[in-house]
């Protein structure tokens, strides 16, 4: 459907592409199915049901309480009376597993496909309930619950049943994609960062991914020191006294935040305050997170270098004094640039009675070098699959935390089932009570390796890395927006709107021929390349980088001229097949050389598109299934 990095993203509704996706998940449990085939995942389920009907069958023999519908995976057994049931808690607790306790005599057990027979039994066992001469097996489902119909009929749900087969099935899907592992991926605003492989071993360890979300705090003393110990390292980075580690996503973030500036408003008595002042250079989502939280966006302007118009901001603030919320503000700007008076906009909103939101997603110019807080921030989300390296490639997953000042602190996420939050919590924003605990190990080490002045030098590096980008290209692509010294943040906005016959679109598609992925295409300005080098570059890829983006502005000037036709040039067909470049027939108007090896030294280190080339906003509205057998889909 879409073959750059295009930020869909409207003031008032955010609908990016990239950034609320949680693709990774989706990829994982698309494996599972196509590892187990319909077979297996119902021969899992068959067993499971057995299981079921096994605790069922004991609890009855016992003389329980069990009600006769059809068991999956859960069953609720009931006791004689609180007494017996606690008993029956306690002793599979000293078993070494999990029940719930429910109403005032009832135990809910759970199991599900990594349950065995041996661990049932030492369970029941635990909680005074012989198995011995039990071997019930789940009967047949009643008619209207057994499933019929065929599923799961693709070809790739039949075809990896070794090891060996998936592994090269996964690696068949993986060399198709753009990723760290082949370039740098230079998407502003995204922060597309190395994920060190130290930092992701953590992940698979079975005491963080195997633990469930809601089991007894004196069983999860490891994870409580991984919470503190982020919270602390987070509120030290960004200078606030508390911070909420519950907001699943960036988005999840910056609503979380605005909810705690209208909590704080209402107990002051202050409720009618719901005027949102948002720039123009804020991050997207802004806008729509503001309509969410229940405020009324106005929209401040910004001067000819992006940075904030702070007149028109003064005359914002005057003209909505009495109803001001909050001011929301990206810090560096979506721009680029580090907005210079951003002491005195902050101080501005507070004289009207209004709180500082400032989006952290551009943290990566920040860390170690300055505090939001100190510059006079209320509250402040940090995107830790950005700056703090979860992985943000595919889409997920995400983690938005929010650090707050002390008065905003009471009103901290909570949660019905667990301890925690402020004292007069807003709510619940997630879930889980921590978001996506799984993936912190990840920010940890990253953070616990790095150390302070570690922290600081990958920010000094990656705003260096964004300059000397900048600096390079600037005489073959004009730099939309610098600050006051020629210089910009951690990004910069190539423009490329004075170009008569090529597009941006057609720039960022040929890239792809020499192996790189696009930079965000048209945002936040139409007809832009935003380039994101990020800490993790060395001048190498720089360098390499710099040479296809001015090999690429010779094959412009070549159409602006009038040397080629715009609808002959390889920029206007890009990106170029394997298929495309070894076809018995060549009929394009440059060389297959031109077209599959434009630079020397793509030779040694060549990346195939594996499609050629997509229109973008066609398949943006006109998403379908290219599944084999979609033919037969009824109205296909």
């Amino acid at each position: 459907a879409l073959q750059t990095r295009e930020q869909h993203i409207r003031r008032n509704k955010a609908t990016s592409n990239i950034c609320t996706a949680q693709v990774l998940l989706a990829v994982m449990a698309g494996m599972y199915g196509a590892w187990h085939g319909p077979e297996g995942l119902r021969d899992l389920a068959v067993e499971l049901r057995n299981h079921a009907a096994f605790v069922a069958g004991v609890a009855r023999a016992a003389g329980c309480a069990v009600s006769d519908g059809p068991h999956f995976d859960t069953v609720c057994i009931g006791f004689s009376d609180t007494t017996a049931r606690d008993a029956a808690v306690a002793g599979a607790l000293a078993s070494g597993f999990n029940v719930r306790a429910e109403g005032d005599a009832s135990v809910v057990v759970a199991l599900d496909e990594r349950t065995t027979r041996d661990e049932l039994v030492a369970c029941l066992e635990g909680m005074g309930l012989s198995p011995d001469g039990c071997d019930a097996t789940a009967p047949l489902l009643p008619d209207g619950l057994a499933r019929t119909s065929a599923y799961m009929t693709d070809p790739r749900f039949h075809s990896y049943r070794s090891e060996t087969q998936m592994m090269r099935y996964l690696h068949q899907l993986q060399v198709k994609d753009i990723a760290l592992d082949t370039s740098m991926i230079p998407l502003g605003s995204c922060t597309m960062k190395l994920n060190a492989a130290t930092e992701m071993i953590p992940v698979t360890w079975r005491a963080f991914g195997g633990i469930h979300p809601f089991v007894p705090r004196d069983q999860a003393t490891g994870y409580t020191a991984l919470f503190e110990d982020l919270e602390a390292w987070l509120a030290e980075v960004t200078g606030f006294d508390a911070v909420s580690l519950q907001p699943n996503a960036g988005s999840q973030g910056e609503y979380a935040g605005l909810l705690s500036i209208r909590a704080w408003h209402r107990a002051r008595g202050q409720a009618h305050r719901n005027i949102c002042l948002i720039p123009t250079s804020a991050h997207g989502t802004n806008p729509a997170s503001a309509v969410m939280a229940g405020m009324r966006v106005v929209a401040v302007q910004c001067d000819d270098q992006g940075n904030i118009d702070v007149a028109d901001l003064k005359a914002q603030a005057e003209k909505h004094s009495e109803s001001l919320a909050a001011l929301m503000v990206t810090y560096p700007s979506t721009h680029g640039v580090f907005e210079e008076e951003i002491r005195e906009i902050c101080a501005t909103v507070h004289t009207h009675g209004g709180q500082v939101y400032m989006d952290g997603a551009n943290m990566n110019a920040m860390v170690g070098l300055s505090r939001p807080a100190e510059l006079g921030a209320d509250v402040l989300h940090l995107n830790l699959h950005k700056t703090f390296c979860i992985p943000h490639g595919g889409g997920g997953p995400g983690m938005g935390p929010i650090g707050v000042r002390a008065h905003l602190a009471p009103y901290l996420p909570g949660h019905p089932l667990v301890n925690m939050g402020g004292e007069v919590p807003l709510g619940t924003i997630s879930g889980a009570p921590w978001g996506s605990p799984s993936i912190l190990p990840i920010s940890w080490s990253y953070i616990a390796m790095m150390g302070g002045e570690g922290l600081a030098e990958a920010s000094r590096v990656a705003i260096l890395n964004a300059n000397y980008l900048a600096a390079r290209l600037s005489e073959h692509y004009p730099v939309l927006y610098t600050g006051r010294l020629g210089r910009v943040a951690h990004e910069c906005i190539l423009d490329l709107r004075h170009f008569k016959k090529v597009g941006a679109e057609d720039v960022a598609k040929r890239l792809m021929d020499f192996g790189f992925h696009a930079p965000t295409l048209s945002w936040p300005v139409a007809g832009t390349l935003m380039v994101e080098p990020t800490e993790s570059e060395d001048m190498a890829e720089l360098d390499r980088f710099i040479d296809a983006m001015v090999h690429i502005r010779q094959e412009i000037e070549a159409v602006e001229s009038g040397e080629m036709a715009a609808d002959e040039s390889p920029l206007h067909h890009a990106p170029h097949t394997a298929d495309l470049v070894t076809a018995d027939e060549w009929t394009r108007a440059y060389s297959r050389s031109q077209a599959a090896f434009p630079v020397p030294w793509l030779r040694g280190r060549k990346y195939w598109p594996p499609v050629a080339r997509v229109d973008n906003a066609w398949g943006d509205r006109h998403l379908f299934c290219s599944c084999d057998g979609w033919a037969a889909v009824e109205g296909a």
